[in-house]
């Protein structure tokens, strides 16, 4: 297991191994459907994502005092992305995508070209990677987007994830895909199968 500390430099990510499950620590922004559509159509932003991370998430907060606290932070679908992802990769440097679900060709190739990497998050354990989360820094978007699709400013420590699309654009998504196809044709050619 290894520890990414932010900045996540390209030769930060570029020594991250496919399938190798990493804890992340330092800053990172959530994003999702609203903010990757103002991103894509070169939209501004408050802060600089230059080497850092993107989290596809949604997460679910309450206001203590002047205070924001994050009470589940799961990662959503990533492939609803896929269409934004490469042009924000290669526009704004981000160098890490957390999520889950994996992501397409675009994503993989952009990764390969730019030095970054998708990390696979957990699903179903909201909670837990909520505890993840030490500062709300800050939130941006809330009134344009709304508090789900809004840029949250996050700082994590140890949070778990598995890289899954590593900086040659190498995919354990399509790793699996290939072997599921594979087994699924060994299956069908199986005359007791067919009965």
């Amino acid at each position: 297991m290894k520890t990414i500390e932010h900045p996540f430099t390209q030769m930060k990510v570029k020594s991250l191994k496919l399938g190798e499950i990493v804890r992340v620590s330092g800053t990172i922004f959530t994003a999702r459907d609203a903010l990757h559509r103002y991103l894509a159509s070169d939209g501004q932003l408050p802060q600089d994502l230059k080497d850092g991370a993107i989290y596809h998430c949604g997460p679910t907060v309450i206001r203590r005092n002047a205070e924001w606290i994050v009470r589940a932070a799961g990662p959503t679908t990533s492939m609803r992305q896929e269409m934004y992802m490469p042009k924000i990769i290669e526009k704004h440097k981000v160098r890490m995508i957390i999520g889950k679900g994996g992501m397409g060709k675009g994503t993989q190739q952009a990764c390969a070209r730019y030095g970054c990497v998708y990390l696979q998050a957990v699903g179903g354990a909201a909670a837990v990677l909520a505890e993840k989360i030490k500062e709300v820094v800050a939130v941006h978007f809330a009134r344009e987007f709304g508090v789900a699709e809004a840029l949250w400013e996050l700082v994590v420590e140890d949070f778990p994830a598995i890289v899954s699309i590593d900086a040659r654009g190498r995919s354990l998504h399509s790793k699996v895909e290939t072997s599921s196809k594979r087994a699924l044709n060994k299956l069908l050619k199986n005359p007791a199968f067919r009965r």
